[in-house]
């Protein structure tokens, strides 16, 4: 803990699933999802506790059994399919203070991106006295100055990001782009209140670069797939739950 308060762990996972139901708590390399996660935050030195934040009775159980607390079942108007991750956040970090916690920091860990490496959480910790969120990105597969387009007003086809006329076209002249790979945030307390309020984009931020490999965010069955490929052959350096022994 510092003078200011404790760096803590969330973990937000809904109920409702779209793209794969009930993916939080499908088991992955031999435990529920979430679990992973879990594991990753309950295994890091400089978290003092882990939280979950969730809809779900099951889910919650499962968090329960692993470690993590749940303070309680998130409201409804926080778990609909159009309600952002950031107020449940807020909510939860609301409720401890409210209970007599004092809160500096809150890494929030996503429970759909289980290839995460311990190497890549302290990286991010190590980070947070630089702004106000660090966030964690990896280089995206397409570059949007050659690659991404978009439908133009005529029906055609445009660049979503279109270079200046005239300007060198060779992709070292492009400046360097990231995609959010929503692994990790590292979020200062005060600047979550903040983009609660003003927006995401409203905070000073400062990035995590990670590997491909370790970024999958899983939103359907390939991802599921291919992640528990990567993670079971081990090609990706991600935390193990062999490898964490009693910290869970």
């Amino acid at each position: 803990m510092t003078a200011s308060g404790a760096l803590i762990a969330t973990i937000c996972a809904r109920g409702g699933s779209k793209g794969l139901p009930r993916k939080n708590v499908l088991p992955f390399a031999g435990l529920p999802l979430i679990a992973h996660s879990i594991r990753q935050a309950l295994a890091c030195p400089q978290i003092e506790g882990v939280y979950v934040s969730t809809d779900d009775e099951e889910i919650a159980q499962v968090a329960r059994d692993h470690g993590a607390q749940v303070p309680y079942l998130r409201p409804a108007e926080l778990a609909t399919d159009s309600a952002g991750k950031l107020p449940a956040i807020e909510h939860l970090a609301a409720h401890l203070e409210a209970g007599g916690a004092q809160i500096a920091a809150i890494v929030d860990l996503q429970p759909t991106s289980p290839l995460r490496s311990a190497q890549d959480l302290l990286a991010a910790l190590a980070l947070r006295d630089r702004a106000g969120l660090v966030v964690s990105v990896t280089q995206p597969s397409h570059n949007p100055y050659y690659t991404l387009v978009e439908a133009s007003p005529e029906g055609g086809l445009r660049l979503s990001k279109p270079l200046a006329s005239g300007q060198a076209v060779a992709r070292q002249a492009v400046p360097e782009v990231w995609g959010l790979n929503g692994a990790i945030y590292v979020w200062r307390r005060d600047a979550l209140t903040q983009a609660v309020r003003d927006g995401f984009w409203s905070v000073d931020m400062c990035p995590l670069v990670m590997p491909r490999e370790r970024s999958i965010d899983i939103d359907d069955r390939l991802d599921f797939d291919t992640a528990e490929w990567l993670y079971t052959s081990g090609r990706t350096g991600a935390v193990t739950p062999s490898s964490l022994g009693s910290q869970t």
